[in-house]
């Protein structure tokens, strides 16, 4: 399959004003400028892009695509305080009719989150949105790890009741499972040593306190971006701040710490009081302070087809073009941990591919073909 005559956003170098792409076996084999396509290539068959703009698919790094639809929420597991141990996984319908629009809108890859009453919400998935059985369009299981701190955990009822509370919480949890590795990592190395009494809630956050699981903290308030912070730092976490709808405010401490930042939802309301001092020109202002930004959706807060007007909306607020582009791509890719596999148009990745009728940002242009693994979807 050849895409030609569109402008190629490669978003990992320069932008080609008339480029070609070449797939073969659902990855990129070649891009470059029309005019260096090599011959004997047969363009019989082949998508002309012309007038048009080609980008990588559209990844929504933060949402709760199929967990919420027109059959029920599946979002909060209420029934103990914390959950780590359950799976978005078991709880996503891949049927559900937002899960084709997004796919139709160019949205080609999502993190699904659980919801953020608890504290701690339990494990995320990375998945393409193409496919009947959820188990087959698993990128990354876990994806991360949701915590949550501010209003929504304190307001659940009962404990925790505050946010010291559930600051609280989540160290005792996080303490208690670096103990519990700590007993499985010596009981695998002497096997003279018991293995710890399974804990289901603890050995989730195994992969958490070592790293290998991404910690997104579901904060607001610039106090609550520096409590998650200061707990991710106190444990050595992998991590990642969601929403940081102050995140502005604190903008050079951010990137000083040098945590990305998942902004979003950009297009909702001031719906509760930690959202009082929202700003459309969050995500901007992070940018221009040196901090890794992308940007999410929150579906179904904003839905997820309407990713690429929550990037032109940052874009119209003071954002650059091109950073508002990275922000649903390569910076989602990077944060992710699957830019190796996607977010850019690169020899190699996976020929996850979006083409629009004109400029990515105009909220006039259609998208005209979307492809995943190099299957037009």
């Amino acid at each position: 399959m050849i895409i030609l005559n569109g402008v190629v956003h490669t978003m990992d170098g320069e932008t080609i004003d008339s480029g070609y792409i070449r797939v073969e076996n659902g990855k990129i084999q070649q891009v470059g400028h029309m005019a260096n396509l090599p011959s004997g290539v047969e363009p019989e068959g082949a998508i002309d892009a012309r007038g048009g703009h080609i980008l990588p698919g559209l990844i929504d790094i933060h949402c709760h695509l199929g967990l919420c639809g027109c059959d029920g929420e599946d979002l909060n597991e209420t029934s103990q305080v914390c959950t780590p141990y359950i799976r978005v996984l078991d709880g996503i319908n891949p049927l559900d009719p937002y899960v084709k629009e997004a796919r139709e809108a160019g949205v080609t890859c999502v993190m699904v989150h659980p919801g953020s009453t608890n504290p701690i919400g339990g494990q995320s998935l990375l998945m393409k949105t193409v496919g009947n059985i959820v188990d087959e369009m698993v990128v990354r299981a876990p994806a991360a790890m949701k915590f949550s701190l501010g209003e929504n955990p304190k307001g659940r009822g009962g404990w925790p009741a505050t946010r010291m509370g559930t600051a609280a919480l989540i160290r005792e949890m996080l303490t208690r499972a670096s103990e519990y590795q700590i007993k499985w990592e010596t009981a695998r190395a002497d096997s003279q040593q018991e293995m710890p009494f399974f804990d289901p809630n603890l050995d989730a956050l195994r992969g958490v306190v070592s790293g290998e699981v991404p910690a997104h903290f579901h904060v607001h308030r610039a106090d609550d971006i520096a409590t998650a912070i200061r707990i991710a730092k106190e444990f050595g976490l992998d991590y990642a701040i969601v929403h940081g709808t102050e995140g502005y405010l604190i903008g050079d401490y951010l990137a000083q710490q040098g945590v990305p930042v998942i902004t979003g939802p950009i297009l909702t309301d001031r719906s509760k009081g930690e959202l009082r001092q929202m700003s459309m020109g969050n995500t901007a202002a992070l940018a221009k302070a040196g901090v890794q930004v992308a940007i999410c959706t929150d579906h179904p807060e904003t839905t997820a087809p309407q990713l690429l007007l929550c990037a032109a909306t940052a874009a119209r607020w003071g954002m650059d073009e091109e950073e508002a582009l990275a922000a649903i791509t390569i910076n989602a890719a990077c944060i992710a941990g699957v830019d190796h596999r996607m977010g850019s148009i690169t020899q190699g990745k996976d020929a996850d591919l979006v083409v629009l009728d004109g400029h990515p940002l105009d909220w006039h242009s259609k998208v005209t073909h979307v492809f995943i693994d190099g299957q037009e979807v």
